[in-house]
């Protein structure tokens, strides 16, 4: 995202493939017209083997030969439309996207599965966890914290993100530690200028770096290891961990000093941005401070821009769940004129259209007992692993894995098992609800009465199958609720049985 951190992985990728048959280069800003041409005629050619960039990567101009991998450094500083623009410099391009700090929407593609997410948590080696401090603005801390750097040779960032404030700045430090050695860097200099003051800062030519945001992406320099932002409350939660990162890169002890009003003078989400920051210090805690902005922000709407929502106030499951019946309500009612054909079509021969799960209310003994898996946690992961099968192979496998770590099944845990196809055949019937208490079983069907479920010919099985045992059965109405009542099911296995013979009805036509 910037042309400092590009410049720095070429510099990186060029000294570790020297000698060998590669040729790397690099796109920016940075880069004259002239040289520009050079790298993207090698590129067109195939000549260019890695090309690292800025987003000048998405110009008109850039041709690849045969583009074959697609990483993406710093992910967060992305938007959604120029990563879809990346997405499209070639079909079925293979995409690695790395950030500290993913955004909300791209942890919330992740987490429901739309995209693999791998952590990295385990630190290099000799790396301490980065001291967190959050201050009001105090010339002695300042002072304080750049003498302690410069008495063990190392060096300071300074973050201020308003460009005219930090010659005033500059002065301050002048005044207060006169040996120390201070350079202005921001993103409205010429580019060669700002890239010569970061590496002669590499160079230690200079103590403190006084600059605004723009050292945040990815920066690497290890003998700096003290950073000071000022109106910390301004910057959102990973723009905090990011620059918090750029110190404690060496076996050295580092510090970050952020500088904000009193805390009871800021705003509810300013304050927990804070604090946040604060207490996630640890190494590889950029997860944890991603799932903080998920909760301050919200996962965002599906559809617009805006960000909105309480994700941990629901969990995450509920949350796809209540989306998914949302969407299902819409084309059932207020869109059902669109979706005529389409709902037709889902709820033809069987209910699944209609219902998303079939929930289940027992007096049965179905469950892991205690004295067969003993730890309650190992309980809980079955019980959730359980609640996500759907076909009968899976739960073959389920029983038999249990076989071979607990030993034989006990019979109320066979009955819990069978509570999957029970579920499953209840949602082929447009089941909403079943009860099995006291030796009977009770459907509770589609809940909107004009839904086009009673006209499916699902609904037109469950009341042949009512015709065919009418002692048995009993079809009821009330408060506009339907269910059916059926006697003699003194069991899972009964009630399976019972579904079993209803879908395995003749379709009338």
């Amino acid at each position: 995202p910037t042309t400092v951190l590009a410049y720095q992985h070429y510099q990186t990728f060029r000294d570790r493939l020297k000698g060998l048959p590669c040729r790397v280069d690099y796109l920016s800003r940075a880069r004259t017209a002239a040289q520009s041409k050079v790298v993207l005629k090698g590129l067109a050619a195939g000549d260019v083997n890695i090309l690292i960039g800025t987003h000048r990567i998405l110009g008109k101009d850039v041709r690849f030969k045969d583009l074959g991998l697609l990483i993406v450094d710093e992910e967060q500083k992305f938007g959604v439309s120029v990563k879809e623009k990346l997405r499209q410099l070639k079909v079925n391009v293979d995409t690695l996207t790395m950030t500290a700090t993913p955004i909300p929407r791209t942890l919330q593609f992740s987490l429901m599965g739309a995209r693999d997410l791998s952590v990295i948590s385990t630190p290099p080696p000799n790396r301490y966890p980065i001291q967190t401090e959050v201050h009001t603005f105090n010339e002695e801390v300042i002072t304080d914290a750049i003498n302690f750097e410069m008495s063990r040779n190392g060096q300071v960032f300074f973050v201020n993100n308003r460009i005219s404030n930090l010659p005033e700045l500059k002065a301050l430090i002048e005044r207060n530690i006169p040996d120390c050695r201070v350079v202005i860097g921001h993103g409205q200099m010429e580019p060669s200028q700002l890239e010569k003051i970061i590496l002669d800062f590499v160079n230690y030519d200079y103590d403190v770096l006084l600059a605004t945001t723009i050292i945040e992406s990815g920066i690497d320099i290890p003998n700096a290891n003290t950073i000071i932002i000022n109106q910390a409350q301004n910057f959102g939660l990973s723009d905090l961990h990011q620059m918090r990162g750029r110190v404690g890169r060496s076996n050295k002890k580092a510090f970050c000093y952020l500088l904000a009003p009193p805390l009871s003078s800021l705003t509810t989400e300013g304050k927990r941005r804070l604090q946040a920051i604060e207490n996630f210090s640890d190494l590889g805690s950029g997860i944890h401070i991603a799932m903080q902005d998920l909760d301050i922000r919200g996962a965002g709407n599906l559809l617009g821009a805006e960000q909105s929502g309480f994700v941990a106030d629901l969990g995450y499951e509920t949350y796809q769940k209540i989306l998914s019946e949302a969407v299902r309500e819409l084309k059932n009612e207020e869109f059902a004129d669109l979706y005529t054909d389409e709902v037709k079509g889902e709820g033809q021969i069987s209910g699944e259209g209609f219902v998303d799960e079939c929930q289940v209310e027992s007096d049965l003994e179905l469950l892991l007992p205690a004295d067969y898996v003993t730890g309650s946690s190992e309980r809980m992961l079955l019980y959730r692993e359980l609640d996500s099968l759907i076909l009968d192979k899976d739960v073959e496998a389920f029983r038999s894995r249990l076989e071979d770590r607990f030993g034989p099944v006990p019979p109320e845990t066979q009955e819990l098992l069978r509570i999957v196809p029970l579920r499953r055949l209840a949602t082929r019937l447009g089941t909403e609800k079943i009860f099995l208490k006291g030796g009977r079983m009770t459907l509770f069907f589609v809940s909107n009465p004009d839904s086009p479920f009673y006209q499916s010919q699902a609904f037109g099985k469950v009341i042949d199958y009512m015709m065919k045992y009418t002692r048995r059965c009993d079809l009821r109405e009330q408060n506009g609720k339907r269910s059916m009542l059926i006697k003699d099911v003194s069991d899972v296995e009964t009630a399976v049985g019972v579904l079993q013979e209803i879908v395995a009805l003749p379709v009338k036509e």
